[in-house]
Parts: structure tokens; C-alpha cells; sequence
């Protein structure tokens, strides 16, 4: 802007005093003045005005040829203004230096005001301490001999001192002797050894030789001391340290002491065994809350506080004896670990576990103190990892052994079952067992993860991946554990734990019933309970990282316990229908049906199939949801609407009294069931009463079905079996929904027994019935 100022005064003269003004005005804003103002003439940029190198004349042409009239007089008042701005800063600029150049003025003149005086006062300053320092000169001079000769005083009262000290050194020796201040006496005699050095075969020969006297007596009851294993640690380790600072070649006892030492750490680990020992009956109120912080745990911890003291003056004593000592450290680690594992395997509670690693860590940073070299904190860590590992373990396998326990404790007889419902009490309490369980196991687990003891908090993230990975294979155990008393899995070596008291007897069915519905309650409640909490508390941190997922794989638990539930339900409908086929075996292959007499009433063999399933109706209600039978399908056919039809037909069939009328009536049933409505017999087994209850009837009739067809019949042989089929179909519809199947399953059977008939004439309606009112009646009577 300078520039442009410059070009219009360049027009008018200037006086010599304007000329210089303006050069030290370029000279401070432009460092580049002394370049050659036409280094750079040739410029046809309008903007280039503020270079250093500027030319007007060129600018103007350039101007001219560039821009019209009207562009020209716009030009002109802008750098008209511009210029009057820049006389305008360029005054201020003048009258902010000259308001500067007043104030540097007036400081000057201040200041040249102010020391006009100063010198005078620095003369009178210096003669003042010139006749202080003359006069001390003088007292100096005049108190030199006095000290002097106070000095010469001092030295000798402490010769005279050390001189009676030496007098005295026998009598204190023989004082400290009497009272056992060993260490007193070592001290005094040490202190005085440089002057029996220097005098002591002259002047104090007397005394020296009293002192080595008394010095060899502290030396004989030092190392009594040494060796009596009567003396604590603490006063073995002083002795020691005396008997070194006398010069007395204890180095030779190194192996003896250490091998002490060793024995005192084995004392040490008794204690710690009494400690456990409080925590072994976890139940017993007196002894609650007795741990690691009662009575026994204080004397551990004085214990330990000893064997840190006698490792600290071994050290002193025995510099090289560092590896021994750190091997000792070492095993008092491990020994505690040892011992806390042997608590784990027979049951320790989550507070007590903590108990015993807390004093365990208290013990490390003690020794830690005293022993660094032996990096405890490092080494604990490692043998701790292992033991945290297997209580985790221990937790989950006797999570698992009380789960059985409380299954193996369903061994009811059936007057029981039917008054008390135990098999629903023993189905409530492995519910509260397993949900429970799982969660006072994820509680305590909580407490390792939440506790912010040193050991833990390293392995803290290892802890949520062995939970996660406990609950893993906890599952998996309880399947093949419930599969083992369902009878389903033979037992192996691990699981004999499990099936002491349930494979010595044949396997209850009763309790496969209760652990099919137990699998479901796992899939459905207990894994998404558990899931949940494990993603709230062990899902984050773990050592395994997110990138390698969670070890908790919950879709996958669920589907094996869905897998194993449908299976013990089929298992237990396989039981109670083997049942029922042995009795319906013993009923068809011991008589000759040949040669059978007339039937006169119902057989036994029908009361014991109906006791079964008394039995079977008694079990599922206690443990199965009532729900909606599944109606079966009747698939379209030219026959009849209802299977009343074919009854009736059969009927009819039945009470022609001839026998080509009854040969005649086999030919007509075949018809029949050509023409019969088809019915879907076996459906898919459902979580109900009524699904199970008619899955066993439909399974025990088809039995019964195939045991006829293999038998040949007489008249009578065939018309036993008609009454007992109609008894049964009698009963059956009061209590099997499943009418139409049921229908068709004894329809089944009465033509198989007509089919293997030598002569088929069926009783008369009338005596069927009548023989079935007696049954009702008799059965009503007792």
C-alpha cells in the first residue's frame, strides 16, 4: 500500500526531508529496496502494484489498453481513497512513534534524577562494613586461645570417656551375660575393638583380656542358641547374625540352618492344615464363620510373619543361599494351593475358597517383601490359575451330584404314588434343584469376578471363560447323566457316581416320566434363565476374545435337551408297554387254546392290563399338562360315515347261530374292513396326559393284536377272547378319549382271533353283556 502511495507523490518535488522520511519507510516495510526497480519491469498482471519491483509507467499502459473510460475513473477514485487512507496511517503511525519517543524521554530524565544521590550512599554502605569486619577481626583475635584451649578440654573428656567405657566393658559384659542382651555385648565389644587393637597389650591388657573372656562365654551361649530347638526362628536367626558380626565362621552351619529353616515350614503348613480343618463341616453352626479370619488364622499369620523374619536374616547371614530360599518360598505356595485344592475336592463354599486365597495372597506379598528375587506374585499366579480351574470344576460336578441325589430319591410303591404324588414333588424339586443351583453356582462365581484381590483380578477373564465353559459341559454331563438313570446309557467309569443307587434295580418308570419333563423344563426355562445371566455377568472379558465367540453355546444345549426329552418320553411309553406285552406273552402261550374250555368270565389278564393303566394314568397326572387330544383323520372313502356301522355289522354277523353263517361272516368282515374308513392310528407324541395315555393303549392293543395271530383257537378259545375284548372296550371308552382308534384296534382283534378260528360262533349279545354286568359288579364289590 506503500507503493501505491509512492506513485502519486512521484509527480510532485519533494523536499530532502520528505525523500528520507519515505526511504526509511520502504527500508521497514519493504526489506527488498536495494534490488534494481526494473529487475522485473515486464509484468502484465494489474495486481502486481505492491512488489518491490513495481513500475508505474508500464502499469498505467497496461491500464489504458486494458480498461475503458468508465473502468479508468473507477480506478481513479478508489486509489484516490486509498491514498487518503494511507496519509491518514501513515500520521498515526508518525504520532504513536513520537508519543513513544516522550515516554522514553521522561524515564530518562527520572531515572538521571534518582541516582544523582546513590553514590554518596554506596560510600558511607562501604565504610560501615569495613569497620564491622575490623572489629571482628579483633574478638576473633582476642577469643582465639580461649577456644583453644576449650577444645583441647573437649578431646579430653571423651578420652577420659572411651577410657572408662574401657574400665567398664568386663562388668558390662558380665551384666549383659546375666541378662541375655547378647546384642548389647556384641555391640559394646565391637565398639571398643580399635583400642584393644592399639592399646590392649599395654595399657588395658587387663581389661582385654576380661572382655575376650566374657566374649567367649556370649560365643558358647550363642551357639547354644543356634542349635536349641527350643529357640524361635527370630532368636536362632539373631544369634546366627551375632555370632557373624564376632567373626565366628558360621558359613560352615549353612546346610544345618537351612535344613531347620525347611523344618520350620513344614510346621508352618501343619498349622495352615488346622486352619482348613475349621472349614471341614460347612453345616455346623458353631463353627460358622470360622476361616481364614478366626483364631487358627491368626496364629498362621504370626507364623508366617516369623518364616518372613528368618528368610530377611538369612539373607544377611548367608548371601549366597538365594536360590534355596526362593525354592523355599516356592513350595510354601504351592503347599498352600495343595492344601486348598484337597478343601475343593471335598466341598468349599464360594466365602471360604475366598478366605483361603486371600490369606494365600496376604502370605505372597509378605514374603514378596522380604524376597522379591523370587517373584511370588508371578509364580502364585500360575499354580493359582490350576486351582481356581478345578473349584470352578468342582462346582458344576457337585451341582450335577445333587441334581441326582434328588432324582434317585423317586422309589415309591404304587399305593404311594397315589396318595402322595411323589413323583411330582421329586419333578418340583429337580426343578428348584437345577434353576436354583445354577444360579447360587452363578452367584458365587459373581463373587470370584467382583472381588478385587490381586490373584483374581488376573484371572479374572480366564474365570468367565470357564464358566462359560462349565455350564457347557455341565449340560452335556446332566443329559448323559439323565439318559444313565433313565437306563438308556450304560454306566462308564465317571458315571458310577451317578448310578450307585438306581442301576442295582430295574429303572422306575416313573421316574423316566419325571426326567422327560424335566429335559423340557431345562430347554424351556433353566438354559434361557441362565443364558440371560451369563450374558449379563461372563460375556465380556474373557480370555478367549470376541473375535473366537462365546463358549456358552445355548441354541446348542437346547436343542440336544429337546432331542432327549422326546426320547425318555418314548423310552418311558416303551417301558410301560413292555410291560404290558410280558403279561399279555404269559397270557397267550400258556394255555391250550386248542382244547379251551367255555368261558364263564373275564380273565385275570384283563384286571392286571388295567391296573397298568392305573398305573400309567396315575403318573402322568402327577407329572403331564392336560391338553387337547389330537383328533385323527379319517381319509375319504366310499365306505360308511362311522365305524358304528362295521360294529353293528359285526354284530349281526356274530349272532347267526350256524356255522356257514359264521364262515360266511369272516368273508363279510374282510369286506368290511376293505370298505372300513381308514383311521390314522399313530400320531405324533405330545407333552399330555391324553397323548400318552392313549399312545401306551394303542401300542398294548396292537400287542395284543399280534400275540392273537399267532395262536390257533376252538369256539371257546375264540369267544374268551370276544368277552374280554368286550369288557375292555367297555372301560376303555370311559377313559381313552380316542374312541374311533380304540374301536378300531379291538375290531382288529376280534377278526385276527375269527381269522385263527377253527370254528368262529361268537357268544350272544345278551350273554356278553350279562357276563360283563357280573365283572362290573364284582370288580364294584371289592
Amino acid at each position: 500500500m506503500v507503493d501505491r502511495a509512492k506513485m502519486a507523490t512521484d509527480d510532485i518535488p519533494l523536499d530532502d526531508k520528505a525523500k528520507r522520511m519515505r526511504d526509511l519507510l520502504s527500508s521497514f516495510y519493504y526489506p527488498y529496496h536495494g534490488s534494481s526497480p526494473k529487475a522485473h519491469s515486464n509484468y502484465e498482471n494489474l495486481d502486481s502494484i505492491n512488489s518491490a519491483s513495481f513500475d508505474p509507467e508500464h502499469y498505467m499502459n497496461l491500464l489504458v489498453q486494458k480498461s475503458n473510460l468508465e473502468e479508468l475513473l473507477r480506478k481513479h477514485v478508489e486509489m484516490a481513497a486509498e491514498i487518503k487512507n494511507l496519509d491518514t496511517d501513515l500520521q498515526m503511525l508518525v504520532y504513536e512513534n513520537y508519543n513513544k519517543f516522550i515516554s522514553a524521554t521522561d524515564a530518562i530524565k527520572w531515572m538521571k534524577s534518582n541516582i544523582v544521590g546513590m553514590e554518596a550512599n554506596m560510600e558511607q554502605l562501604l565504610d560501615k562494613i569495613m569497620s564491622v569486619q575490623s572489629r571482628s577481626d579483633r574478638v576473633n583475635t582476642s577469643l582465639f586461645e580461649k577456644r583453644e584451649h576449650i577444645e583441647k578440654l573437649h578431646r579430653t573428656r571423651n578420652l577420659l570417656r572411651k577410657v572408662q567405657f574401657i574400665y567398664d566393658l568386663p562388668a558390662r559384659l558380665a551384666k549383659c551375660i546375666k541378662s541375655e542382651a547378647y546384642a548389647d555385648a556384641v555391640k559394646f565389644y565391637i565398639g571398643a575393638m580399635p583400642i584393644f587393637k592399639a592399646y590392649g597389650d599395654s595399657s588395658f591388657q587387663d581389661c582385654k583380656g576380661a572382655s575376650e573372656d566374657a566374649i567367649i562365654i556370649i560365643l558358647k551361649n550363642l551357639q547354644g542358641k543356634l542349635f536349641s530347638d527350643s529357640e524361635s526362628i527370630q532368636a536362632r536367626a539373631e544369634a546366627a547374625v551375632l555370632l557373624k558380626q564376632l567373626d565366628f565362621p558360621v558359613d560352615s552351619l549353612q546346610a544345618k540352618l537351612l535344613e531347620k529353616l525347611e523344618r520350620s515350614l513344614g510346621d508352618l503348613q501343619l498349622k495352615t492344615n488346622e486352619i482348613v480343618n475349621v472349614l471341614r463341616e460347612p453345616n455346623d453352626p458353631s463353627k460358622q464363620g470360622k476361616g481364614f479370619d478366626s483364631i487358627p488364622g491368626i496364629g498362621h499369620e504370626v507364623s508366617v510373619h516369623g518364616f518372613a523374619e528368618a528368610i530377611r536374616a538369612y539373607r544377611v547371614i548367608f548371601p549366597d543361599s538365594e536360590s534355596q530360599l526362593i525354592k523355599l518360598a516356592q513350595n510354601l505356595v504351592i503347599k498352600h494351593f495343595e492344601i486348598t485344592e484337597q478343601r475343593v475336592k471335598r466341598r468349599i463354599s464360594s466365602t471360604n475358597f475366598l478366605g483361603a486365597l486371600r490369606a494365600i495372597w496376604d502370605d505372597v506379598l509378605l514374603m514378596d517383601g522380604v524376597l522379591s528375587e523370587a517373584a511370588l506374585s508371578n509364580f502364585s499366579l500360575e499354580v493359582a490359575h490350576a486351582t481356581v480351574k478345578k473349584y470352578v470344576a468342582s462346582t458344576f460336578t457337585y451341582l450335577l451330584q445333587d441334581i441326582s441325589d434328588a432324582l434317585l430319591k423317586v422309589k415309591v410303591s404304587p399305593k404311594e404314588a397315589a396318595e402322595e404324588h411323589p413323583l411330582q414333588v421329586a419333578l418340583e424339586a429337580s426343578k428348584n434343584t437345577v434353576l436354583q443351583g445354577s444360579m447360587d453356582v452363578l452367584l458365587d462365581f459373581r463373587q470370584l469376578l467382583d472381588d478385587e484381590l490381586g490373584l483374581l483380578v488376573k484371572l479374572r477373564a480366564f474365570i468367565i471363560d470357564w464358566v462359560q465353559e462349565g455350564f457347557q459341559d455341565f449340560f452335556k454331563s446332566l443329559d448323559g447323566c439323565f439318559l444313565l438313570l433313565s437306563g438308556r446309557k450304560n454306566s462308564s467309569s465317571q458315571d458310577q457316581g451317578f448310578s450307585e443307587g438306581a442301576l442295582g434295580e430295574k429303572v422306575l418308570a416313573g421316574l423316566v416320566l419325571v426326567l422327560a419333563q424335566l429335559f423340557v423344563f431345562i430347554e424351556q426355562t433353566a438354559i434361557p434363565r441362565i443364558s440371560e445371566e451369563i450374558a449379563v455377568s461372563f460375556s465380556s472379558g474373557g480370555a478367549r476374545g470376541h473375535e473366537n465367540g462365546h463358549v456358552f453355546v445355548s441354541g446348542e444345549i437346547c436343542q440336544l435337551f429337546q432331542l432327549g426329552g422326546e426320547k425318555l418320553l418314548h423310552h418311558y411309553i416303551n417301558i410301560r408297554t413292555r410291560r404290558v406285552s410280558t403279561l399279555l406273552r404269559k397270557r397267550f402261550t400258556t394255555p391250550n387254546w386248542v382244547k379251551h374250555k367255555e368261558p364263564r368270565e373275564v380273565h385275570m389278564f384283563v384286571d392286571l392290563f388295567l391296573q397298568e393303566l392305573k398305573a400309567v394314568d396315575s403318573e402322568v397326572k402327577q407329572i403331564l399338562p392336560e391338553g387337547l387330544l389330537r383328533k385323527h383323520q379319517r381319509s375319504d372313502s366310499n365306505g360308511s360315515t362311522n365305524s358304528s356301522r362295521s360294529n353293528a355289522l359285526l354284530d349281526d354277523k356274530m349272532s347267526r347261530s350256524n356255522t356257514q353263517k359264521a364262515r360266511s361272516q369272516l368273508l363279510e368282515t374282510h369286506l368290511a374292513k376293505l370298505f372300513k374308513q381308514k383311521v390314522e392310528i399313530f400320531t405324533k407324541v405330545e407333552y399330555t396326559q391324553e397323548s400318552v395315555e392313549t399312545t401306551i393303549v394303542k401300542l398294548c392293543l396292537k400287542s395284543l393284536q399280534e400275540y392273537v395271530r399267532l395262536q390257533t383257537f376252538n369256539r371257546s378259545g375264540f369267544q374268551q377272547i370276544q368277552l374280554d375284548i368286550h369288557f375292555l372296550r367297555t372301560l376303555l371308552k370311559e377313559n381313552i378319549e380316542a374312541e374311533e382308534a380304540i374301536d378300531f384296534l379291538l375290531d382288529e382283534v376280534i377278526v385276527a382271533a375269527s381269522e385263527r378260528c377253527l370254528d368262529p360262533i361268537p357268544l350272544e349279545p345278551p350273554i356278553l353283556d350279562k357276563l360283563v354286568q357280573v365283572k362290573l359288579a364284582k370288580s364294584k364289590g371289592t
